[in-house]
């Protein structure tokens, strides 16, 4: 005990000994007492900056999880006063993103913007999709079995006598050129995202009205849906959602904002009417869920405890789970992804008021194979 107590202090500053009087042996203790003592207020305040840099390094976009790696992200626009609610495709060897512009994130004046790019660096506008009558909202993109693009959202009309709420598509060959409107699903249900498995376009709609509920529709053509399931879910306000399917499985994510205010994961297996619900026990916004080549379920999802960020999650559907894993260089205003996976990586769009004003932010993810 004697020994190792030497050792310690004399690996710090060397003590000469002695042993002919009390008073040096008092000193020597007392020496030894503050050099301990400085070395504990050392040592607590090294571990204490070091879980603040680990913690702002967290923050900044360096994952949680070491299979995943933010490669790079860089703002793409921001000519409007408030960008936001985007959707990200591959189409024809380039990229289109399509999200909202306005004067702020809820304004009579939103509009639908699509722009694209080769490189994802260098975007160009290629067309805007406006209203007089309504506020264009939450654009979603997808493509038609058939090849053309179809583009979706919903208008907040500022006349309500008769509606508040419509949910419309578009159709274009290019990206460019786009035809005319077409009024999809039930007034004042919001159809939120469509997804085509083979032939069939799926979609699922929340009420706009005071009676929460979610509606699952289909549809042959894009134009004219159907309804499928009347009442998917009522409990805590359901509303935002996206779907993946696995050949005959499919799995839902949803978000909540009622009570209770947890996301949920849907599963059910064709023909899709019946659906087994999960709680995820975390709250989360503006939903975007991919399956990855491993087979992993990928979420890239606004979370808001302990502050609202943008990040990717993975999806546990056998445990019911949502791990986050990377956390986008996000804050404030923030979430509404668009993911593509695309020559081995993921490629996110989405929206952050963290650098100031709300624009939208493209990013580049490495995720190591699962074996």
């Amino acid at each position: 005990m004697c020994l190792s107590r030497k050792w310690s202090v004399t690996f710090l500053f060397p003590i000469a000994e002695s042993t002919s009087a009390n008073k040096q042996r008092l000193v020597s203790r007392r020496f030894r007492l503050i050099t301990m003592n400085k070395l504990l207020a050392w040592w607590c305040w090294t571990t204490l900056f070091y879980a603040h840099f680990c913690s702002a390094h967290d923050r900044e976009g360096v994952l949680a999880n070491d299979d995943i790696q933010l490669i790079e992200v860089h703002k793409i626009w921001d000519a409007a006063a408030h960008n936001a609610f985007t959707d990200l495709i591959r189409f024809d060897d380039q990229w289109i993103c399509v999200f909202r512009e306005g004067a702020s994130h809820v304004s009579p004046d939103g509009a639908l913007r699509i722009i694209g790019s080769s490189d994802g660096r260098s975007w160009e506008s290629l067309a805007l999709i406006e209203s007089t009558s309504s506020d264009l909202r939450d654009a979603k993109i997808t493509v038609t079995p058939n090849g053309d693009l179809m583009l979706s959202g919903a208008e907040a009309l500022h006349d309500r006598t008769h509606k508040t709420h419509q949910s419309l598509v578009w159709f274009s060959a290019d990206g460019k050129s786009w035809s005319s409107r077409h009024e999809i699903g039930d007034p004042n249900v919001w159809l939120w995202r469509t997804t085509w498995h083979g032939n069939t376009a799926y979609n699922i709609g929340y009420s706009c009205s005071e009676d929460r509920f979610i509606r699952l529709y289909t549809s042959i053509d894009g134009k004219e849906f159907k309804t499928s399931v009347e009442r998917l879910l009522e409990d805590g306000y359901p509303n935002e959602t996206s779907l993946v399917f696995r050949d005959d499985e499919a799995f839902c994510l949803l978000r909540r904002d009622g009570q209770p205010s947890s996301g949920m994961l849907g599963q059910a297996t064709a023909p899709f009417t019946d659906w087994q619900w999960q709680e995820l026990g975390v709250k989360i916004g503006g939903p975007c869920m991919i399956q990855i080549p491993d087979g992993r379920l990928l979420a890239t999802v606004r979370l808001y405890h302990p502050t609202v960020r943008t990040s990717v999650c993975v999806i546990d559907p056998n445990e019911g789970t949502l791990e986050e894993c990377l956390q986008l260089p996000s804050g404030g205003d923030t979430s509404y992804a668009g993911m593509v996976w695309h020559e081995g990586h993921l490629w996110i769009s989405y929206y952050s008021s963290h650098e100031g004003k709300s624009s939208i932010y493209f990013a580049q993810v490495s995720i190591d194979k699962q074996e």
